[in-house]
């Protein structure tokens, strides 16, 4: 039996006993980049700002990069109750809400028009007869919009409102501005990969003049879930691809608002490509005052492609300028571990709250200032990539562990560091490949994904050569002292993502001479590791031989 109901003012059917989902729950991800936010999540992230924000008629809000629309909605609903004994009549607060506190730009035509509907509940926001009409691009219409709120031409002025029928919520087609490299100098994009048909994200590719007409809009709160990536033309098939995410995160900031909040992947807290300057300046941001971290990207997004690493979202305030910032990590079906504590203690941030106490008594405790970071080498150690082609004859060259030992022309390969005629410990770039899920025991480097490599062999960039050394004793014994779950642990404070440079080593103390076979047993004996701090250690790193754990 169908009862009719009433739904924040709108009329609806309603069945007894059958839950009905929020509509902006059941839409598909647009891509692995640009992934829909869940009511729930918008809703966590709202909490995190102060409510006052959304009691006063003043108060101003944007979301940069809407897809679904839910921020605005979200922030509507709460605005509506919150200016209740304000603006007493509904329509009048609803219209003053619409037009005057929330805006928003999309990144797509598509994401344009759902957003619309999503807080208009029509696709124009405008009021429109049933007969036809012209737009002002000359377009004819006979649809009929059904608005919450009818914008009309005394509305236009603003940057988003541009044409009533599009109320607040502003898309306009862009393109990349190219330098004479072919690199677009907003955001970096390839010509060679987004030629002329391609639109670009309007909001990072705002001018001055636009910048400073935004600032004067003087928004409280600039709130949203942006685009993660684009694909820089480069890797194995063109799949490379260079963050996006921390441009928006810093035209936000040039806006100058009172508040910001973005969910954003946390590879940042490591930095890599495109994010050292990003992650620089967002650890030493007194401003940032919480920091939500969730290392199972599940947690939050559902449905999602691989997005290893998790992500993570902040708040951000104008007007504090210092003080420890409130990280939050994210536990799985417990209770979430919250700690006070600065965002640059270390160059690279520790995202776990219990393993920065065992990190610092480490660093304490080792009688060197030396660390791995030093000694592991860069990326491409013999200047061989991943899509060069064996040869027949030449020199030794471990490619992937698929592939094993062919070889390489001796004219191909360089030998800057004098690696080629030593013993070498060989570890793969990539040895989580297929884990995203951090908060499950980690085991990178189990024993059959390294190699010893002899004098004479080289590898490909499939490789970091973690170390070099006259005899093949010596190699054994640093292999011994890698593998142990206490350097594991060390490494797996700097893994955000499932390849590894050699900043992933700047944890690890350099024990200078390595003799014998390492175990965790001695270590937590040279380090001073409680039992306690051992417990945590342990239940971070899978057991060597326990393949099965590695995902």
């Amino acid at each position: 039996m169908l009862e009719s109901i009433t739904v924040d003012g709108i009329h609806a059917l309603h069945i007894p006993n059958k839950y009905i989902p929020d509509v902006l729950d059941t839409i598909a991800n647009l891509s692995s980049d640009e992934v829909f936010t869940s009511p729930k999540l918008a809703n966590e992230m709202l909490d995190s700002v102060p409510q006052q924000l959304f009691k006063r008629p003043d108060t101003k809000f944007l979301d940069p990069c809407c897809k679904s629309g839910v921020y605005l909605r979200e922030i509507v609903k709460r605005l509506d109750k919150g200016l209740a004994d304000a603006i007493t009549d509904r329509q009048e607060r609803i219209d003053h809400i619409l037009k005057k506190q929330v805006f928003g730009i999309a990144i797509t035509e598509l994401t344009a028009q759902l957003s619309r509907r999503t807080l208009y509940c029509s696709k124009y926001a405008c009021k429109i007869p049933a007969d036809a009409w012209i737009d002002h691009n000359g377009k004819e219409h006979n649809e009929k919009s059904y608005s919450i709120s009818e914008f009309d031409n005394s509305d236009i002025g603003n940057f988003f409102c541009t044409d009533p029928i599009n109320g607040n919520i502003r898309f306009v087609t862009i393109h990349h501005v190219y330098d004479k490299n072919g690199i677009c100098k907003f955001c970096g994009a390839n010509k060679s990969t987004y030629d002329e048909t391609n639109y670009a994200y309007e909001f990072i590719h705002l001018n001055d003049t636009k910048i400073k007409e935004l600032q004067q809009m003087h928004f409280d709160l600039i709130i949203g879930n942006p685009p993660y990536q684009l694909s820089d033309g480069g890797g194995t098939n063109n799949m490379s691809a260079k963050p996006i995410y921390q441009d928006f995160v810093d035209v936000a900031k040039k806006l100058n608002p009172r508040y910001m909040s973005m969910i954003i992947p946390s590879r940042w807290f490591a930095g890599g490509k495109g994010l050292d300057k990003f992650r620089n300046s967002m650890l030493n941001d007194d401003r940032i005052s919480e920091l939500y971290d969730y290392d199972n990207y599940k947690d939050v997004f559902q449905g999602l492609g691989g997005l290893a690493g998790g992500v993570c979202y902040f708040l951000w305030e104008r007007d504090r300028h210092s003080g420890d910032c409130r990280v939050i990590n994210h536990v799985e079906g417990g209770q979430d571990n919250v700690m006070f504590r600065k965002l640059n203690e270390y160059d690279i941030f520790i995202r776990k709250n219990k393993a920065v106490s065992i990190v610092k008594k480490i660093t304490q405790n080792a009688k060197t200032s030396l660390t791995l970071d030093k000694r592991v080498s860069n990326r491409l150690p013999f200047g061989i990539t991943t899509t060069y082609t064996p040869a027949d004859d030449g020199v030794p060259c471990y490619f992937t562990q698929k592939i094993g030992l062919k070889y390489v022309k001796a004219t191909d390969y360089t030998d800057a560091n004098g690696y080629k005629d030593k013993w070498k410990f060989l570890i793969p770039k990539a040895p989580i490949a297929g884990q995203t899920d951090f908060s499950k025991p980690v085991g990178f480097y189990y024993d059959g994904n390294t190699r010893i490599a002899k004098p004479g062999e080289i590898c490909t960039e499939s490789w970091l050569v973690a170390g070099a050394f006259n005899t093949q004793e010596e190699t054994e014994s640093y292999k011994s002292y890698i593998l142990t779950k206490t350097v594991r642990f060390l490494i797996l404070q700097t893994t955000v993502s499932q390849n590894m440079t050699k900043k992933n080593f700047c944890f690890v103390p350099d024990l200078g001479n390595y003799k014998g076979e390492y175990n965790d047993d001695y270590l937590c004996k040279l380090w001073n590791i409680t039992e306690d701090e051992w417990k945590y250690i342990d239940s971070c790193i899978s057991n060597i031989d326990d393949k099965a754990k590695r995902y």
